[in-house]
């Protein structure tokens, strides 16, 4: 495989003894990189430490969530990512469909907020506020105005030029074709403005 995660920090487990299972791949010739994902940036520091110490393969890649509605990453993860060489992946760039049209007009049966996952992280019926759909659809014209659809923009914000500590790429998910190819144009659009950057922090404050 190309890269192997670590797919979150397991307090029950020594973090030699995790990210040394990576390694052992990775000169097993059973993967090319070893990664972490849902790490923070205390627990990057560590495991960081911690491959240095042990002289494991470097981790290429951190995957976190990362949306218009949830920054956690922005405060000090990517910097610490940035000066370990390591890229940020951002998942969950649409906050689980609530960063498109789909629960502009309620909640639909079959959504994930319908179906009320017990799983962790899972998006539920009572994220989707009065107050949340309020900044969706003001969200929502910055995008119309830009001749983007709410999910290209949420995307675009995403993966946008930041300097620094930027997100190397993002995962989205899609459930048709169709919608793969509308996600994917999020690229193609114009860079954002620091006018619009500026809305979008006020909208989502």
């Amino acid at each position: 495989m190309d890269i192997f995660y670590h797919h979150r920090p397991d307090p029950e487990t020594r973090m030699d003894e995790s990210l040394g299972a990576l390694d052992s791949a990775v000169r097993m010739g059973k993967a090319l990189y070893p990664a972490i994902s849902n790490y923070g940036a205390v627990e990057t520091r560590l495991a960081v430490s911690c491959i240095e110490a042990n002289g494991f393969a470097p981790l290429l890649v951190n995957q976190s969530k990362y949306n218009l509605f949830q920054r956690d990453i922005e405060d000090e993860l990517l910097s610490v990512a940035a000066n370990a060489g390591m890229g940020v992946v951002a998942y969950s760039p649409l906050a689980q469909g609530l960063l498109t049209n789909r629960y502009l007009n309620g909640i639909p049966a079959g959504s994930r907020a319908g179906k009320q996952d017990d799983y962790s992280g899972a998006l539920t019926g009572s994220q989707v506020t009065d107050e949340v759909i309020t900044k969706v659809r003001a969200l929502k014209e910055v995008a119309r105005r830009r001749g983007q659809s709410l999910a290209q923009l949420a995307i675009a914000w995403t993966i946008r030029e930041r300097g620094p500590g930027q997100v190397a790429s993002a995962i989205i998910g899609a459930s048709s074709v169709e919608q793969l190819m509308e996600n994917l144009r999020a690229a193609d659009g114009p860079p954002l403005t620091d006018d619009e950057l500026s809305e979008i922090d006020r909208i989502c404050a």
